[in-house]
């Protein structure tokens, strides 16, 4: 049968089952970024005791790469077949994403000057907060925007309650390996449950606010509370060459990631005749419009 003149182009199929896309390439993702912050950071010490060269290494190959933008590589596919959208992966409009981050890092805030670890001093935790900044924000990114929305997606036709606490959950226990890989000396601290109270509650926040840069500011300021009894205070009275630069990179690294998504997707409201009043929301974008993959 002949595709009539004008019409849309066929539907191009998915060559990938819905339990590879959605299950087993994400958490492959996981655990390649698993295993460079293990290697990279984890086994060195790299947390405690910073190495210029060592630090520049990982925040390129570990936090900017492989924990940014492959995910973002991978989430295209996601977007092209429907099953994740922007408001899900939690990058939004620059109006959004001021007032949420505003409002955050003023919580955040109040609880840094009620709860310090470091007591009085607020240069430490600040210090601190910018040391683990490119690790926290590479978490986000591997274990909430791809793994959680993917896992969410997979599990969508359980209904709300079944996609939240699944999300919740898988994305809370990979966030606390993660924190462990990082953080070896955690594991001769005593009990687990900080990191894994940890994850719950950075997870409960990103899929209530879904904010990337939101999230990131609690992710690492847990990370500060946590790791606190790790650090070398001598560390954080002078900070090695590199710090600064490093959180600056990852910042633009994914300022320049959502100004790519934001030009080539966006969630809009499709209205449906045949469908419930209020319509569905997809994904689109011109190239997609035009039957071609961005």
């Amino acid at each position: 049968m002949k595709r009539l003149k004008n019409g849309p182009p066929p539907p191009v199929p998915d060559p990938y089952s819905p339990v590879l896309r959605l299950l087993v390439i994400p958490l492959l993702v996981y655990l390649a970024w698993l295993i460079e912050t293990f290697l990279l950071a984890g086994q060195s010490g790299l947390m405690q005791h910073p190495d210029p060269a060592g630090f520049a290494i990982y925040i390129l190959a570990g936090c900017i790469f492989t924990g940014i933008l492959f995910p973002i590589i991978c989430i295209r596919k996601a977007f092209a077949t429907g099953a994740v959208n922007m408001f899900q992966t939690g990058f939004r409009s620059l109006k959004r994403t001021l007032v949420i981050g505003s409002v955050t890092g003023a919580l955040v805030m109040a609880v840094i000057l009620l709860f310090s670890p470091f007591g009085a001093d607020r240069i430490a935790f600040a210090r601190a907060f910018l040391l683990v900044l490119p690790s926290s924000a590479a978490a986000v990114m591997v274990c909430w925007v791809l793994a959680g929305t993917h896992i969410q997606a997979s599990v969508r036709k359980g209904g709300p309650v079944v996609s939240i606490t699944s999300g919740v959950v898988v994305t809370g226990i990979l966030y606390a390996v993660s924190v462990l890989a990082a953080y070896p000396f955690l594991r001769g601290q005593g009990p687990l449950f900080g990191p894994l109270a940890a994850g719950f509650i950075i997870a409960l926040f990103f899929f209530t606010v879904r904010d990337v840069y939101a999230t990131i500011m609690v992710a690492a300021a847990s990370e500060v509370f946590t790791g606190a009894g790790t650090l070398d205070p001598a560390v954080l009275q002078e900070m090695p060459a590199g710090i600064y630069p490093s959180s600056i990179l990852v910042v633009i690294a994914l300022v320049a990631v959502h100004f790519w998504l934001s030009r080539h997707y966006a969630t809009i409201l499709v209205k449906s005749d045949s469908g419930p009043a209020g319509g569905i929301w997809q994904d689109t974008s011109d190239k997609e419009q035009n039957g071609t993959d961005p």
